[in-house]
């Protein structure tokens, strides 16, 4: 193996933490660096990984000992973070959205093609075995030809539990660009791009009140849907149901289903990396199938690992630039197809990323 790539990390918020545990243990990266706008938070970052406290984004990209940047701001500062580092010639691997808007996002792909860097961005979550062993199934026939999937995330909101959830409600934010990037790019994974979009989207609730924390009791603003449901039409030819919402307290809907004409495939949770896949051939009985593809054990930042080893490889990346900004084109274009009242084409298209074999 050669030198580890060496990571700044820009952000050391509630999500950092994640992070921080799966770089401890990966030889493929070495944290260096953290910056923060709080810098408590920084310093004990940098404590947790060994690093050293930055004073600014413009200081942390312009290391000598940082390959790549770890972004982890918040999303409305994705892109200005990312083209800054990308202008510095470093690597970049940030969280979800790649931005909040398709003009960014392409000028940090744009951006990135010039400078030769890799950009890469969660979910990194679809490269566990969880959703890699349902992609395998379906690329190995056992449903058939899919016809159909749904996809469900309900929740009453985050504001129970996140003390500074503001931004879950502002623009970037809401149930589906907030949650909606693990859904569809495990959707994407299963069954190839989306090429076409019909949508609907409300906000039953004009403000909300924060539960938790030094705030709780605090009212805030609405500013964004905050319960969305579209159709997906995939290049492939199979419908998927969407229903994204921070306005439903409890359900019994699954997270992710496959139909196909042979049977159906029940998947995991897309939030995380693992959990069992089963499968219902065409009459029945429900059966567990056994871990076949996948990163075992993996958390997040392993996306960033993935990236790693591709520059090593010289192989494409999985958690790629282009899969989040065409995941980002989807979500932006069913909104504009839910407040249009109608359905709209989604432009270009991303190649389904590699299966992760098992070791």
């Amino acid at each position: 193996m050669g030198q580890p790539l060496r990571i700044g990390i820009v952000g050391a918020g509630k999500i950092s933490g994640a992070y921080l545990d799966t770089l401890a243990r990966l030889d493929s990266l070495k944290l260096t660096a953290v910056t923060d706008l709080d810098p408590a938070r920084a310093k004990e970052a940098a404590a947790r990984g060994g690093a050293e406290v930055v004073g600014s984004v413009a200081e942390l990209v312009v290391r000598d000992d940082v390959d790549a940047v770890l972004n982890l701001t918040i999303p409305a500062v994705h892109a200005e973070v990312a083209l800054a580092a990308i202008a510095a010639g470093r690597h970049v691997y940030g969280e979800k959205p790649l931005a909040t808007t398709r003009a960014e996002a392409a000028a940090v792909v744009a951006a990135a093609k010039a400078a030769g860097v890799r950009v890469g961005s969660a979910p990194d979550t679809v490269l566990g075995t969880g959703t890699q062993t349902a992609r395998k199934a379906v690329d190995d026939g056992l449903i058939g030809t899919p016809v159909a999937a749904t996809a469900f995330m309900t929740t009453p909101g985050h504001e129970a539990w996140h003390p500074d959830p503001e931004f879950y409600y502002r623009p970037g934010g809401g149930p589906l660009l907030d949650m909606g990037p693990y859904y569809l790019s495990a959707l994407v994974h299963l069954l190839g791009p989306v090429v076409k979009v019909t949508g609907a989207a409300s906000t039953p609730r004009a403000e909300r009140g924060i539960g938790s924390g030094p705030r709780a009791g605090q009212r805030f603003a609405v500013e964004v849907d905050t319960h969305v449901t579209g159709v997906l039409e995939h290049a492939g030819g199979a419908l998927s149901t969407l229903v994204m919402s921070f306005d439903i307290h409890a359900a019994h809907l699954p997270r992710i289903e496959v139909y196909g004409t042979a049977g159906s495939l029940s998947v995991p949770d897309p939030n995380g990396f693992e959990g069992p896949v089963e499968l219902f051939p065409a009459g029945g009985p429900w059966q567990a199938l056994p871990v076949s593809a996948g990163y075992p054990g993996a958390g997040r930042g392993t996306g960033l690992a993935d990236l790693a080893d591709a520059l090593a490889a010289g192989r494409p990346h999985r958690a790629s630039a282009e899969l989040a900004q065409h995941v980002l084109d989807v979500m932006l274009t069913l909104l504009d197809a839910a407040h249009q009242g109608t359905s709209l084409p989604v432009a270009g298209g991303v190649e389904r990323p590699a299966l992760v074999t098992l070791p």
